[in-house]
Formats: structure tokens, sequence, C-alpha cells
């Protein structure tokens, strides 16, 4: 996560241990601040690089079903399966009204990128892996999000068990650290209904327009967690940063309902950080630490070709 700073200094009164004061570091001007990306931000020296461009659509759809099968991978090591639930979907590059998706009843931890299935918004299987089926709620889910935002390129969702608790209350994450700042705002939303699995239209529908038109992610009501991206490791890690912050909430919530009272994040800085930090670009090397761990620990085997 990169280290966060406000414009303005701010003072927030904690019990016992004085204030605590939020200010812009000295050294850097605001207009430093705002002329540089979120990369450039976070790297003394050498800027990481970002996103990396593709010569051709093949050479493009063979990278993001690669870090599809990782992606998936970090979520089983993590925890997050949970019988046939669960799936990630990443739109096609040449094709975007087709997206892929994973097949139903295969342990995320096997996945591989021959494993993926290419489904239109019909619902139809049209390339990949066709000898399995996909999971029919959660094409509804996911094929909901990609029609109504054209910019989410890959989105995610399973029943992880911090999701699925913290989701019982259909609240949102609140500003307690600067992680979940990553969420400030629109960037987080709550879908309020539940009427069991999804296997309608018009649940998607619903779906789709409580995450509304900026975002990144939503706690589902007596479900769990979902996320997108405009990479398949930006809502991968999103989703490992709103399960994370789902279990440091739940862990707030019982020291609170013990009278330790919460301080929460200043608006400012919170707002700072996510601005300055919480952008496709940096979002996606914010997960590579992860994927490159799998990489190294499966050998290879993600790839399947």
């Amino acid at each position: 996560m990169a280290p966060s700073a406000v414009t303005e200094s701010e003072t927030v009164p904690i019990p016992m241990n004085g204030p605590v004061h939020v200010k812009k570091p000295e050294n850097v001007t605001q207009d430093e601040v705002e002329k540089k990306t979120a990369l450039e931000l976070i790297s003394q020296g050498a800027t990481l690089p970002g996103i990396p461009k593709h010569p051709t659509f093949t050479a493009h759809r063979t990278w993001m079903l690669e870090h599809m099968a990782l992606a998936f991978r970090v979520f089983a090591r993590k925890g997050y399966t949970e019988g046939m639930s669960g799936h990630i979907s990443v739109r096609d590059p040449e094709n975007p009204h087709t997206f892929w998706t994973n097949p139903l009843g295969k342990h995320f931890g096997m996945l591989k990128a021959s494993d993926m299935i290419l489904v239109d918004y019909d619902g139809k299987a049209v390339g990949g892996n066709m000898s399995r089926p996909a999971n029919a709620a959660g094409f509804l889910i996911h094929s909901a999000v990609h029609k109504a935002r054209p910019d989410v390129i890959a989105a995610a969702h399973t029943h992880s068990p911090y999701g699925k608790a913290w989701s019982a209350f259909a609240r949102p994450l609140e500003m307690l650290n600067q992680d979940v700042t990553y969420f400030y705002g629109d960037a987080q939303a709550v879908y309020g209904e539940f009427g069991g699995v999804v296997f309608k239209e018009e649940e998607g529908r619903r779906l789709a327009a409580a995450l509304g038109e900026k975002g990144k992610g939503m706690i589902l009501r007596n479900h769990g967690l979902l996320t997108v991206g405009e990479t398949v490791d930006e809502a991968a890690y999103l989703f490992t940063l709103m399960e994370r912050s789902c279990e440091v909430q739940l862990a707030v919530e019982a020291a609170a309902a013990n009278g330790v009272p919460k301080v929460y994040v200043p608006e400012e800085a919170a707002k700072f950080t996510f601005e300055s930090a919480s952008d496709p670009e940096a979002l996606y090397c914010e997960f590579q630490p992860d994927l490159e761990y799998e990489e190294e620990s499966c050998g290879g085997a993600h790839k399947g070709w």
C-alpha cells in the first residue's frame, strides 16, 4: 500500500494517546503531487513499470488469461473457495461483448489459462474450454456488470469468509485505516437486497446499478463481495484488499463493542490517499507481488497451453 499524505494539517483527538497530526510532508509541494502519477509518487528512484502493452490481440489475450489463472490461485491460497461458488470474468480484448470466466466445479487452485470459457452476452459458450459449463449465477452477475460498465475489463466475486460476515450488516466499510481508503466515496457501494442465488436477469441488472458508474468494490448483503478493474490484476487486488478490510472492520467492531472508541481517517486524508494512489496502473502493480509469488510456487502450471 502506498504511503499517504494530505494537503492540510488535521488533528484528531485520541483518548489517552494525545492528538494525531496528519499533514503533507514538508518536502513535497502540492504541484509536485498533482503532476506525478500514482506510480511516480510511490517509486523512490526508477518508476515501477505499469500495465504492459501487447502487439496483438492474441498476445494480449494470452497474458490476460494467464494472469486470470494466477489470480484464482492467489484466491485459493487465501481461502476464498466455497464449493462451486465464485468467479472472475475478463472482457476479451478483441471481442468486447464477450468475456472469459472459469469453469463450474473446478478448484481455484487448479485452474489454468486453458481452462477458461469464453461466453457472449447471451450466455452462449463461444470459445475456449467448452467441456464444462460456466456458473449460471456468475454469468448473470458478470454480464450485467460488463454491459453497464464499458470501462470494466475484469470483475471478481467469491464467497470469502470475512466478506460474507461483514455483508450481514449491509453497511459500507468505514475509513478506519489507510488501506481501506482505496474504497473512499463512490468507489464503494452496498447492494442492500438479497433474493437468493442470482438466477434472474433483473437481479443482475439491479446489482450492476447499485455498483454505480464509479464503483470499484461492492458489498452484497448476505452474500459477499464484488470488485472490478481495468485489469484482472486490479480487480483481484481490490478483492484481497476488500476482504482484509472486512476482517479488520469486524475486529474493530468487536473492540468498539467493549468500549474502545473508533478513530477514523480524516476526510481530507482519505480523499487525498484515494486520489493519489488508487488508479489502474498503481492497483495493477499492487497485485504483482502476490501474482509473482504464486507463479513461482506453481512453477508455471497456471499456463497449461
